[in-house]
C-alpha cells in the first residue's frame, strides 16, 4: 500500500533525528550524572546538611525525568515501526489510519522535547515571574490585559506547568490593571522570555456603543526566579514597606487583614507587590524575591551586562514598541513581529495555542548566536 511507503520513509527519518536529539540533550552526560549524584546519596553523613541534601535530590529528580522523557520518546517511536510492520504484512486500512495518528503525536511530542536543546541561557531552567500591565486604552487595556492572562494560564495547563497568582489589580470598570504571576516547572523562563514585551490587540469594541475599532496595548515582563545562590545586598534602609488589605481572588483569608505587601526600594524606585499568599511574612518574602529578580537585572545592566537576557528591553507600552499584534477586526491574524510567524487562527491563540510562537523566537535566537 502507497501508505505504508510513505510511512516507512517518515519513520526512517527519526532514527538519525532521535540519535541527533540525544546527542543535543547530552543524555549519556545526564545518566552519568545522575549515577554520580545517587552514589553521593549513599555517603555516610548525606543527610547531616538538610538543605543540600534536598537540593541534590530535587536535581536527581529533574535530571531523571530528563532521561525519561526521551526514553518515552524512544519507545513511541520503537512502538510506531512494530505497528507499521504488522499493518503492512497485513495491507491493514484500519492500523494504517492509526499510524497516522500517532505519527502527528510523535511528531508533536518530538518537536516539543527538541525545544529543550534551544534552552542555553544562564537561567532557562528556572521558573519565571511574570507581570502584565495594562497600557494605553483605558478599560480596553485592561480587559486586553485580562485577556492575556487567560491566555497563558490556558498555555500553561496544556504544559503542565503550575501558574502562582502573587499580586493581582483589578480595572476600574473590567479587566485588569496589572497581574503578577509565578510559572512554576521546567524551563519556565527559557519559555516565556520569548513573551516579553509589548502585546498590541486591535478589535470591535465590546465598551463602545458606537462598535468603532479602537486598538489596545499590555506589557509582558518576565523575570528568571533567582535561587540563593545568587547574593544580593538589599539595606533595610533602602526599603519602604507597605501593608494593605488584599483584593481580588484568595478565599475567606482576604480583604480581613492588612496581610498585602508593597515594597519600594527607594534608590531605584522598584517597586513589588505581593497580596496571595495567607500572611504577611509569606507576602513579604515572596515580594523580597520578586525585588530579588528585578534588582539582580539592574547589576546585571549597569555592568554592561545584556539586560534583554533577563528583562527585555523597557519600552513604553504603545503604539510602535509592539512585539506582538492580535487582529481581530477588520481580519483575523496574529503576528510576531520580531520572527514574522503568523497565523490567522486567534482564537486558537487566545485559548493558549502559543508554541509556534515560542518556538520560531527560540529558532531564531538560536541561528543569530
Amino acid at each position: 500500500m502507497i501508505e505504508y511507503d510513505q510511512y516507512r520513509q517518515e519513520l526512517g527519518q527519526y532514527v538519525e533525528k532521535l540519535d541527533q536529539l540525544r546527542l543535543a540533550l547530552h543524555i549519556d552526560h545526564v545518566r552519568d550524572e545522575i549515577a554520580e549524584l545517587e552514589a553521593r546519596a549513599q555517603e555516610p553523613g548525606f543527610w547531616d546538611d538538610v538543605e543540600r541534601a534536598q537540593k541534590i535530590q530535587t536535581k536527581v529528580k529533574h535530571l531523571q525525568k530528563k532521561v525519561d522523557r526521551f526514553q518515552a520518546l524512544v519507545q513511541e517511536y520503537e512502538d510506531l515501526e512494530v505497528l507499521r510492520e504488522l499493518g503492512e504484512e497485513a495491507e491493514d486500512k484500519e492500523i494504517a489510519q492509526e499510524i497516522a495518528e500517532n505519527l502527528k503525536n510523535l511528531q508533536h511530542d518530538f518537536e516539543q522535547m527538541r525545544l529543550e536543546t534551544l534552552f542555553t541561557g544562564e537561567y532557562d531552567g528556572s521558573n519565571a515571574i511574570v507581570t502584565l500591565h495594562a497600557g494605553a486604552g483605558g478599560t480596553e487595556a485592561q480587559d486586553w490585559n485580562e485577556m492575556l492572562y487567560r491566555m497563558y494560564t490556558r498555555w500553561a495547563e496544556a504544559h503542565d506547568f503550575e501558574i502562582k497568582l502573587l499580586d493581582i489589580l483589578d480595572g476600574d470598570e473590567a479587566g485588569l490593571k496589572s497581574v503578577s504571576f509565578m510559572l512554576i516547572g521546567d524551563n519556565a523562563y527559557g519559555y516565556m522570555k520569548s513573551e516579553m514585551g509589548v502585546h498590541r490587540l486591535v478589535r470591535i469594541s465590546p465598551f463602545d456603543s458606537s462598535g468603532r475599532r479602537h486598538t489596545s496595548f499590555a506589557s509582558v515582563e518576565v523575570m528568571p526566579e533567582l535561587d540563593d545562590s545568587i547574593k544580593i545586598d538589599i539595606r533595610s534602609d533602602d526599603l519602604k514597606v507597605d501593608t494593605f488589605r488584599s483584593s481580588g481572588a484568595g478565599g475567606q483569608h482576604v480583604n480581613k487583614t492588612e496581610s498585602a505587601i508593597r515594597i519600594t526600594h527607594v534608590p531605584t524606585g522598584v517597586v513589588v507587590s505581593c497580596q496571595t499568599e495567607r500572611s504577611q511574612v509569606q507576602n513579604r518574602e515572596t515580594a523580597m524575591g520578586m525585588l530579588k529578580a528585578k534588582l539582580f537585572a539592574m547589576a546585571r545592566a549597569a555592568h554592561m551586562d545584556k539586560i534583554e537576557d533577563l528583562k527585555g528591553n523597557q519600552m513604553a507600552i504603545a503604539w510602535g514598541s509592539q512585539i506582538r499584534s492580535y487582529v481581530f477586526c477588520p481580519y483575523t491574524m496574529v503576528k510576531d513581529l520580531r520572527t514574522g510567524y503568523e497565523v490567522v487562527d486567534v482564537d486558537s491563540v487566545m485559548d493558549g495555542n502559543l508554541d509556534g510562537f515560542i518556538n520560531a523566537y527560540l529558532s531564531g535566537q538560536k541561528a543569530s548566536k
